[in-house]
């Protein structure tokens, strides 16, 4: 097999990756370097078996999903991840396309947030990936598929059903102005990003399959979605309040998403308890590149 193709490629970038880079414990008696297969499985979202296929040259074509989910768990550069999607016979998403890639500064600094909740999501508010304080404080959003881990969808629903993005009730300090602000958001992605396909549909879906959507993106309202007051109905230690606070990283318009208690609150020690139960399943990454 080439040293440079594919299967290669995935097991060199996997062979540097140090599991402390995707807090991962590290054990006396590990002997891998880098991460192990069944590691790289479990933070790619995929089965162990197909990583196998890839690393050995038995699977050659592994779908743009699956190429940005290895992307993001090998913590490649903006350079590395084109690299490999042309190495899969794949086009890498061009300039001008909303990314859902996290750089590999980025994901350092996420790892190293501890029991602190975070999510990650693309500029159209697409779910890329949610740390284990995320699925124990809101539930573990990898049951859902992954086209629909999408907070706007969330918001604006296209049919009855539960929202795949939290487990259990969850309400906001006001719930009118942060529909006003989700939409007003992704009016001022729609002109960074005029030409992504993903965001148009999800716009057009919203406004004709939901009224309320529909009604806010007449307004016309431009703006950032930053921060929010939110009371999470926990099953477990009851509700929480927090502060959401949605930071970005520049120019791919990734929204970072932290939520946290007042210093020394009671809600601070709910939330404490819920990290500490966990999450119901394991957490995973998801969507597209």
């Amino acid at each position: 097999m080439s040293t440079a193709g594919l299967g290669a490629m995935i097991r060199t970038w996997r062979d540097r990756l140090p599991p402390s880079a995707a807090a991962l414990p590290v054990g006396r008696a590990r002997r891998a370097t880098g991460l192990r297969r069944e590691e790289l499985a479990d933070l790619a979202g995929m089965s162990v078996d197909y990583v196998v296929r890839l690393e050995q040259g038995r699977a050659t074509s592994p779908s743009a999903q699956v190429v940005a989910s290895l992307a993001r768990a090998l913590q490649l550069t903006a350079a590395e991840r084109d690299h490999l999607y042309r190495l899969a016979n794949l086009v890498p998403p061009a300039d001008g396309v909303i990314s859902d890639h996290i750089p590999p500064g980025v994901h350092r600094v996420l790892t190293r947030l501890g029991d602190v909740a975070v999510a990650v999501f693309a500029a159209d508010w697409q779910l890329v990936w949610w740390n284990r304080g995320w699925a124990a404080l809101l539930g573990d959003p990898a049951s859902s598929p992954p086209r629909l881990r999408n907070f706007a969808r969330d918001r604006f629903p296209l049919t009855p059903g539960p929202p795949h993005l939290a487990r259990w009730p969850v309400a906001e300090q006001d719930g009118d102005a942060t529909d006003a602000a989700v939409v007003s958001d992704l009016r001022r992605v729609s002109g960074r990003f005029p030409g992504d396909a993903r965001l148009a549909e999800l716009i057009r879906a919203l406004t004709a399959g939901n009224e309320r959507f529909a009604e806010l993106w007449a307004t016309g309202a431009v703006a950032a979605h930053r921060e929010d007051h939110k009371t999470i109905d926990h099953p477990s230690v009851g509700p929480v309040e927090v502060d959401c606070d949605v930071l970005t990283d520049g120019d791919s318009e990734l929204k970072i998403v932290v939520m946290t208690a007042a210093p020394g609150s009671d809600d601070e020690t709910r939330l404490r308890l819920a990290d500490i139960a966990g999450p119901p399943v394991a957490v995973g990454p998801p969507g597209r590149d």
